[in-house]
């Protein structure tokens, strides 16, 4: 059912909108207000999927109800209705947010036109709304502790920026959780996020990896091949475990980073690429870069925004809620009914020692709702959750 109001002065106007629209679709619930004032108290109090506004009206005028929606209710489509004197303003309310108008009197096409358009438009706005709400959930680290607090504070400021950021903290903390997180509140969410391991590629491979390379650079080079900052361009680049990349590899990421710049193995020709670089690491890059395994240079270039991931050892206070999401979660997953943890069982979770951290605690609780009784007790802790 789609709602929609006509604020029109003219009643017979007024009356003849309401009639067709809803004469042309039983789906459409159609409203009607006599000026713009109550107009407005309607929206306050409503949600329409379209408005339908006359420009020229006693009290409140059609450019005035325009800006008052846009700030009140932003995502509700405004068509304005123009009077031959009036197309000047109606074009101009356009730039001011409007979805379109039409002229009086106006012709049956092109007023039912417009008002599918603008809904469908209303409805693409709604599931974008609703995908996004979903990815940042997806990724939302979970917790209310001073020091995810802190995370949340720096994500919310860095974000929007194309700031290089460093990730720190030892494995299972969620790195990579806080990597995805960024790239989703920034300005190229609608590029790539392109992920490389670098512990897990080996060092002869990495460059090739990472840069690309030209037929017949190798024994294996068969065909050109683009690499992960190629594919990652207008997007992001996260390079987790960054600290066990090679000193060559690192020296030509060094280079990308400075110039916005990379070659592919074997050519000699730049290719541009525009990059936004996350990095993440378990080890000590300073003692890295003493013992001569890591460039200081890179580091620096890395390093511009530092977010250090707390052990799980460090936010007990968080566990509750860990608990209460996985539980959730792995429910879903398994297609089982969520189960409840007794007071004494969360407690008695909160005091282990999370040497695996979150990926350890989920495993955890997993292996707890799948063995554990209708609620999980203490007992079932003792029995399941072996340390």
């Amino acid at each position: 059912m789609s709602k929609i109001l006509v604020i029109e002065d003219e009643a017979a106007i007024r009356r003849v909108l309401v009639k067709i629209l809803s004469e042309e679709n039983e789906a459409y619930k159609v409203q009607e207000a006599e000026d713009g004032l109550v107009g407005i108290e309607k929206i306050k109090k409503d949600d329409f999927d379209l408005v339908l506004c006359d420009i020229k009206m006693p009290k409140m005028d059609g450019v005035e109800v325009l800006e008052a929606v846009k700030k009140i209710k932003p995502e509700t489509p405004i068509v304005m209705i123009s009077g031959h004197g009036d197309l000047d303003t109606a074009v101009n309310t356009m730039r001011l947010g409007a979805f379109d108008y039409i002229s009086k009197p106006p012709d049956l096409n092109r007023l039912l036109n417009t008002v599918r358009n603008a809904l469908d438009r209303k409805e693409l706005v709604v599931e974008n709304k609703i995908l996004k709400k979903k990815v940042s959930k997806k990724y939302e680290m979970i917790g209310e502790s001073e020091a995810i607090a802190q995370i949340k504070d720096i994500i919310d400021k860095v974000a929007p920026t194309d700031a290089r950021v460093l990730i720190t903290g030892p494995n299972g903390t969620g790195k990579e959780l806080v990597a995805h997180w960024l790239h989703e509140k920034s300005h190229r969410a609608k590029a790539n996020l392109i992920e490389v391991n670098c512990a897990a590629i080996p060092s002869e491979l990495i460059e090739s990896e990472l840069f690309g390379h030209v037929k017949g650079a190798f024994t294996s080079a068969n065909k050109d091949r683009a690499g992960k900052f190629e594919a990652a361009n207008k997007g992001t680049l996260f390079l987790d475990e960054i600290g066990d990349m090679s000193l060559s590899a690192q020296a030509k990421v060094l280079r990308a980073l400075q110039e916005n710049r990379i070659q592919r193995v074997g050519s000699d020709r730049d290719i541009k690429v525009d990059v936004r670089v996350i990095a993440a690491t378990n080890k000590n890059l300073k003692k890295e870069i003493a013992e001569g395994r890591f460039r200081e240079d890179l580091y620096h270039r890395l390093a511009v925004i530092l977010v250090k991931v707390p052990a799980l050892n460090d936010r007990r206070d968080d566990i509750p809620l860990l608990i209460a999401h996985f539980s959730k979660k792995i429910a879903d997953e398994q297609g089982v009914v969520k189960k409840e943890f007794t007071s004494k069982a969360v407690k008695l979770l909160q005091e282990y020692d999370w040497t695996g951290n979150i990926r350890e605690l989920r495993n955890v609780i997993e292996r707890l709702i799948i063995l554990g009784g209708s609620e999980v007790s203490e007992q079932d802790v003792k029995l399941f959750a072996s340390k």
